[in-house]
């Protein structure tokens, strides 16, 4: 009988952290099969959880959706429906949605997120608060409501002290705020802020960030009317995604259409 190792995600979560993700998907969804046929194990809706990661990464977000819904039951009942598991898990379901088009849905999960973990003070929980609010920033800024997004961004922010990983993600929802307000220059300063924060993050947490503070950048550039410093900002985004995340998503085809406006213009 071949025996399993003591960390099934292991393999697979270090493939999705270096950009990976289609051999962290295979992985996954391998090792989660091999338990399967192994008996009931906990691992398994782990492991699925992250071939949604990976699948949504490669610009596949329905497929990503359709993992979150059939692994929530199962994490509802190994874990708990109050785990931070099970929550970590709605909060990526409601990334996948924004990617979606489904703003609306992403909104309102990620405002319950919120409530949720506020009656919770363990440091888990507050990793969920924040990429909830990260998620509601993103999902108010696609429905237009820039004024509300900017103050969510701004008062996270200011409860955070060191940069890291959610500082970056707070600040590039800012950048998307500023520049559909048509601040450019504040833009143009918080997606260089979170540049900088993105350098000095850990290789293992800067993929799924690629290109966006070279994007928000780009963007706050080509509206303050300085096309040329935009485009070469907008064509390493592209090259960027294309290289880590494929054609289809969305990152990249914002980019690539982000550098269609430029040379249109």
């Amino acid at each position: 009988m071949t025996q399993m190792p003591s960390n099934p995600l292991a393999q697979a979560t270090v493939l999705y952290q270096a950009g990976r993700f289609a051999e962290a998907e295979t992985e996954a969804r391998s090792m989660a099969a091999a338990l399967e046929r192994a008996g009931d194990d906990p691992f398994i809706p782990l492991l699925m959880s992250i071939v949604g990661l990976a699948v949504g990464a490669q610009g596949r977000h329905t497929e990503a959706v359709a993992t979150y819904d059939a692994q929530l039951p199962l994490f509802g009942r190994t874990f708990g429906v109050e785990h931070p598991l099970t929550l970590k898990l709605r909060a990526d379901r409601a990334q996948a949605l924004n990617m979606l088009g489904r703003h609306a849905e992403c909104e309102a999960e990620c405002a319950a997120l919120i409530e949720t973990a506020a009656r919770n003070a363990s440091p888990e929980m507050a990793g969920v608060a924040m990429a909830a609010v990260y998620g509601r920033v993103q999902a108010l800024n696609a429905l237009g409501r820039y004024p509300e997004a900017e103050a969510l961004a701004r008062e996270l922010l200011a409860t955070l002290p060191d940069p890291d990983r959610f500082t970056l993600l707070l600040r590039l929802g800012l950048a998307v705020s500023l520049n559909a307000q048509k601040r450019h220059e504040e833009a143009l300063t918080e997606a260089r802020h979170a540049d900088e924060v993105h350098r000095g993050l850990p290789p293992e947490q800067r993929g799924s960030e690629t290109g966006a503070a070279e994007l928000a950048a780009a963007t706050a550039l080509l509206g303050l009317g300085r096309g040329t410093e935009a485009r070469p900002e907008a064509a390493a985004a592209h090259d960027a995604c294309l290289a880590l995340f494929g054609p289809d998503n969305i990152r990249t085809t914002e980019a690539r259409n982000l550098l269609a406006r430029i040379d249109g213009a």
